[in-house]
């Protein structure tokens, strides 16, 4: 009996390890905020529930069939392209864009496969990047292609999608295309690492994550596991930038 009861403590410790999952808001997507003058959303406090977020991936895409990192590159689908912000207005061409999958491991201590879209010169690269974050098990919520509907929907300031490719402009501006545009830069976990610049915050509800001492799963430290691994392929970190922080941000070209 004393065995059992050493077994069943020893089998709660690995489930506790494994991922700390809190519940996921009803709400979560579903508030849009109303909008500043600059046309983004009002800045808001944190919602209790989103001050320390970890939540359970939710599989759009088939989790790989065990924790061996898992990858593939391949030119960018039809069914893809339908579903992603890509047109021909945009400043790269489809076939300079490939379609990625990798695998990753969640807040859930599971593993999931998630999808970018990534210019072809760097796909390579961005594979081996996910790799090691893998391996290191930083924690990452979600990684989908960002859906056109949902792209030019009102903001709700709580989304966290890990994502590469999406064509529009930088933050604040009209006439500047982001390196998001070309497939040449990522965000990682954006409510965890919020885009900061005075009174702007990206997500709007994050701003309990402009306090970085506070180091809470998701979050990325200078030098960290996240930081080195872009490093080891040229990109560079916006949590580095002098005139504002984009903590979320990792560029082939540092802008």
């Amino acid at each position: 009996m004393a065995r059992l009861r050493l077994a069943i403590v020893i089998a709660v410790s690995v489930v506790s390890l494994a991922g700390c999952v809190h519940p996921r808001p009803d709400w979560l997507g579903m508030r849009p905020l109303p909008l500043r003058p600059d046309g983004l959303g009002q800045i808001e406090p944190t919602p209790p529930e989103l001050v320390d977020r970890q939540f359970a991936t939710i599989d759009v895409l088939p989790p790989p069939p065990s924790d061996v990192f898992a990858s593939s590159i391949q030119p960018v689908p039809a069914d893809v392209v339908a579903r992603s912000t890509w047109t021909p207005a945009c400043p790269v061409a489809l076939k300079d864009l490939r379609y990625v999958q990798v695998s990753f491991y969640g807040f859930d201590g599971k593993f999931h496969t998630g999808e970018l879209l990534i210019h072809e010169a760097a796909a390579a690269k961005i594979v081996e990047v996910f790799r090691k974050l893998q391996a290191a098990h930083f924690p990452i919520e979600e990684m989908r292609i960002p859906d056109p509907a949902l792209a030019n929907a009102a903001p709700t300031g709580d989304g966290n999608d890990t994502v590469a490719f999406a064509c529009r402009p930088v933050v604040t501006t009209t006439q500047t295309w982001s390196q998001h545009a070309f497939g040449l830069a990522i965000d990682i976990n954006p409510f965890h690492n919020p885009y900061v610049k005075g009174d702007i915050v990206i997500p709007e509800l994050a701003s309990a994550y402009k306090a970085r001492g506070n180091v809470r799963p998701g979050m990325i430290e200078p030098n960290d596991v996240v930081v080195r691994a872009f490093k080891s392929v040229g990109w560079t970190w916006g949590g580095t930038w002098s005139s504002l922080k984009d903590f979320q941000h990792f560029s082939a070209n540092g802008k």
